[in-house]
């Protein structure tokens, strides 16, 4: 494992130790613990936006489109003896 400095001043450090001590951690735990839960969410945000892009791409290129209503009312199937299929896209 390779060890990186953190840099942080004296207020936040001293929020750090208080929360450290209040859960019986270390402040370096939560530190990390912090920093994987941060990498986590973003990363997951950055796979979000990612397909998304790719998603208007597609549609950019094709101009296909589903009806709102047609979803809403696909949507109420669910569940239910009566479950649709998804509607189909039109250009």
């Amino acid at each position: 494992m390779t060890s990186k400095a953190v840099k942080l001043d004296d207020a936040i450090y001293s929020r750090l130790k208080v929360l450290a001590e209040a859960r019986r951690r270390s402040p370096h735990w939560l530190m990390k613990e912090a920093i994987s839960q941060f990498l986590e969410r973003e990363e997951e945000a950055e796979h979000i936006r990612q397909e998304t892009m790719k998603r208007w791409t597609r549609f950019e290129g094709s101009g296909e489109t589903v009806d709102h209503e047609a979803v809403e009312a696909w949507l109420k199937t669910w569940g239910t003896d009566e479950e649709g299929k998804w509607p189909v896209p039109t250009a």
